[in-house]
């Protein structure tokens, strides 16, 4: 399910901007190509993105700490902490979709790892 769609289920404020969310959907194309040539940090850099809301990416704390997750879940020792702290502005509602999210990624790209 592309991010977009993603937010249209969850989303419940205003519009967003078009073009930002082209620019989410960029970066998160390029950090996947990256992953998947190689690139052990890109799923971290991901959840960077979406924590501030920079490099083009729309801050959004779900899928923030869904990027977390599967950097964690690789082993990467930052990203466990990051999403800790994302984690405490999140309710727990927002925390379940973005694990149910990870686990998506996860049964799509068919990956052996396992997320909290």
């Amino acid at each position: 399910m592309a991010y977009g769609e993603h937010l249209y289920l969850v989303e419940t404020g205003p519009a967003i901007d078009p073009a930002l969310l082209a620019s989410s959907e960029a970066l998160v194309g390029k950090c996947l190509s990256d992953f998947f040539d190689g690139d052990e940090d890109a799923l971290f850099d991901l959840g960077c993105a979406f924590s501030t809301g920079s490099r083009g990416a729309i801050c959004d704390l779900v899928e923030a700490h869904k990027w977390f997750n599967l950097a964690a879940s690789r082993g990467h020792e930052e990203a466990q902490h990051c999403r800790a702290e994302v984690a405490e502005e999140m309710t727990a509602r927002e925390i379940v979709e973005a694990q149910r999210r990870a686990r998506a990624f996860l049964a799509e790209h068919d990956t052996s790892r396992r997320v909290a």
